[in-house]
């Protein structure tokens, strides 16, 4: 039988560094509007939900999500973790993939690699991002809705429920716990210094550069390949990686 992956991307209008950042367009077009066509060409996704929150300015992503015939919904700002549940509690899914909005560039074929993986091998978690080798913009995490949901009704701390998956990764094997089951999925090569998502103005001059000489329809490895040869890291390789995650690690104890 056919697994239901539910496929949940969360954006919003807000951004400290960049605000509006994923309505920014390149050639007529958003980031947001980008990131969803890339990802539309998936065949591991039953369906895509853009999940925003119920801010008056995001109202916006809500609006233009049904528009371009996406499935929405629009829950708390700060518990990203009880957004996503809401957003797929009733759909009966199997398996969910979170990515984030700010990274236009996802490939949808990579996409589809670790779904294949997660579903063949079983693990309640995979990512490509455990350990952090494939670039900033290209993170994938693929997760039984039953991790999920043990997530959502057990989570306290403010990184769990900021950032959805703190929870499954932390009490998964790969961190000595064996509540849940997780897995890296691998790259041959260390690109972890290309940043191929959007928090700063930097990052979307890199963007809007890379799909001005090479269209919105390359693979990872191509716009990565590119970066390199044309020595753009330099664009935006200041920037530190997961810099919200940090913050939230930090503001725990203020939980």
């Amino acid at each position: 039988m056919e697994l239901k992956t539910i496929l949940i991307t969360q954006a919003r209008v807000g951004s400290t560094r960049l605000p509006g950042k994923i309505l920014k367009e390149v050639n007529g077009k958003s980031l947001l509007e980008i990131h969803l066509e890339r990802l539309k060409k998936c065949i591991k996704i039953s369906e895509i939900i853009v999940a925003t929150t119920i801010n008056n300015p995001d109202k916006v992503i809500y609006d233009k999500a049904l528009e371009w015939g996406y499935s929405a919904f629009r829950g708390s700002e700060s518990n990203v973790l009880d957004r996503f549940y809401h957003a797929v509690k009733n759909s009966n899914a199997d398996w969910i993939v979170r990515v984030t909005s700010d990274c236009p560039l996802l490939d949808p074929v990579l996409v589809d690699d670790i779904i294949s993986f997660a579903h063949h091998k079983n693990y309640d978690y995979v990512s490509n991002s455990v350990l952090e080798r494939f670039p900033d913009g290209q993170d994938v995490e693929v997760f039984k809705f039953s991790a999920l949901k043990t997530a959502f009704q057990n989570a306290t701390l403010k990184s769990d429920l900021e950032h959805v998956t703190p929870y499954i990764r932390n009490n998964a094997n790969g961190k000595g716990a064996n509540f849940f089951s997780s897995k890296n999925f691998d790259c041959e090569k260390d690109f972890s210094a290309i940043r191929m998502t959007v928090d700063e103005q930097r990052d979307f001059e890199l963007i809007e550069y890379l799909i001005q000489k090479l269209g919105t329809d390359k693979t990872w490895l191509e716009y990565t390949n590119y970066i390199i040869e044309n020595d753009l890291i330099k664009m935006n390789n200041q920037i530190v990686r997961n810099e919200g995650f940090l913050k939230s690690l930090k503001n725990n104890k203020n939980g």
